[in-house]
């Protein structure tokens, strides 16, 4: 093999050990409690939307929620660049607290992808900081949603 070959080849095979380590799936799970606010199963939040008591914030960005939401969920993504920690810097996202329901009774229900999906949990959990009292996380996200064939919006 010659030189020039054998150098390819070997940027290849580094490439391969190294792109599956920094794909979505590797992200950490999300913890599993949520500090001043309740996590629900995707068969409460079900009934919640079927109830309408509760305004539900999906908190993808605009081309997932484009391919489908839950019925009726205003978008209001989260735009990350903290870690992937409970104790996240939130001063390194953004996301608009303005686009919640002015009264901080209201019940409000975030989602994003599933059990990795940080982006819900970080906004729940600035939801709660911002004096929020009635705080959802459905933790197993849209990923949860669609697995057990409930409606989805487009």
């Amino acid at each position: 093999m010659r030189p020039t070959n054998a150098l390819f080849v070997s940027v290849l095979a580094l490439s391969c050990l190294i792109t599956p380590a920094l794909s979505a799936d590797d992200k950490p799970d999300t913890p599993t409690k949520l500090r001043g606010g309740k996590v629900v199963s995707v068969d409460e939040a079900k009934g919640l939307l079927d109830k309408k008591a509760a305004a539900f914030f999906d908190t993808r960005n605009a081309l997932n929620f484009g391919k489908g939401h839950i019925p009726g969920a205003t978008i209001v993504s989260y735009k990350e660049k903290s870690d992937f920690s409970p104790t996240f810097d939130a001063s390194q996202d953004t996301f608009e607290l303005g686009k919640l329901p002015g009264e901080k009774n209201a019940q409000v229900v975030f989602y994003s992808d599933g059990p990795k999906g940080w982006k819900s949990f970080k906004a729940a959990t600035l939801a709660v900081n911002a004096g929020y009292k009635n705080v959802m996380w459905m933790r197993d996200g849209f990923a949860g949603w669609t697995a057990k064939n409930l409606p989805v919006a487009q």
